[in-house]
């Protein structure tokens, strides 16, 4: 016997729809909008059936325990530290495992903004699950949603809800687009980060990581919008940023730290990423 809620310390809070369609008609809230949220702690025969989806778009995080979901006949087993996100409208069922029923955050969204949002998040017309590495940033977000709705429903309240809500869908978006530990891609990225002031060959580095130079490459476009080459010379710029904003050390110096042992190359770069030199960059944030 599945059921929606009534789950021993579980948290819920619904706004008023009068409320949800006058804030669908405000500036801001009309953009994304926190109609529904709540918190149910190892929520034993947990489940929802909704033939015809939901007229919002829910977000459903998996802290502990396992359960299920089931968006076209198939049943598909989710554990903790996972995101599940179905769209408006969309038919689905899921519930908690008999065994080791989940703990759940989980929230419903209304707004101009959410089908972009989700895009982001690379969920479309289908149900998506997000392997989270920010899980506790997640759940924070939640928890002060759902501590914020139990307080009152107020204009201000609900525009501060959205504002929590864009947060969290940016960071769903953020997890997906961030490689899991151990893949190609994230020890090659790692690699990058802890070689700031050395070169790479692409080729060295995708036989390192046990893909082509040409898998890397798009692994990498993928993920940064640029190639392997492109993402570690934005990190050395980053590096002379910080050395720029914390130290007294000299140009030519911070050229040297980052592996650009040229003083004029290390301008040229640092000129074409930021529109000004290192010694104009230092001098404008000192202002």
């Amino acid at each position: 016997m599945e059921r929606a809620d009534g789950f021993d310390h579980q948290r819920m809070s619904v706004v008023p729809r009068p409320l949800v369609d006058a804030a669908l008609a405000r500036p801001v809230t009309r953009r994304l909008l926190v109609t529904d949220a709540g918190y149910f702690p190892r929520a034993t025969e947990h489940g929802r059936h909704r033939p015809h989806g939901a007229p919002e778009t829910i977000v459903i995080v998996c802290v502990a325990g396992r359960g299920w979901i089931d968006t076209g006949g198939t049943r598909v087993r989710i554990g903790t530290s996972t995101a599940l996100v179905f769209p408006s409208g969309m038919p689905h069922s899921y519930g908690a495992d008999a065994d080791d029923p989940w703990t759940i955050w989980w929230c419903h969204l209304r707004g101009e903004d959410v089908a972009e949002l989700l895009e982001a998040a690379g969920v479309t017309s289908h149900a998506g699950t997000i392997s989270l590495r920010a899980v506790d940033r997640v759940t924070a977000l939640l928890d002060e949603i759902a501590t914020s709705l139990e307080r009152d429903t107020t204009p201000a309240r609900l525009l501060a809800t959205s504002g929590m809500a864009w947060r969290m869908m940016t960071q769903l978006a953020v997890d997906r687009a961030l490689p899991e530990d151990g893949t190609p891609l994230e020890r090659a990225m790692r690699y990058l980060e802890e070689r700031v002031d050395g070169r790479v060959q692409v080729p060295e580095l995708a036989a390192m990581v046990g893909v082509s130079a040409s898998h890397l490459a798009s692994l990498f476009r993928d993920a940064t919008g640029g190639g392997v080459l492109a993402y570690h010379l934005a990190q050395k710029m980053a590096r002379a940023r910080r050395l720029l904003d914390t130290t007294e050390m000299p140009v030519a110096e911070i050229g040297r730290a980052i592996g650009m042992d040229d003083p004029f190359y290390f301008s040229r770069q640092f000129r074409r990423t930021h529109g000004l030199s290192p010694s104009g960059y230092r001098a404008m944030r000192r202002e």
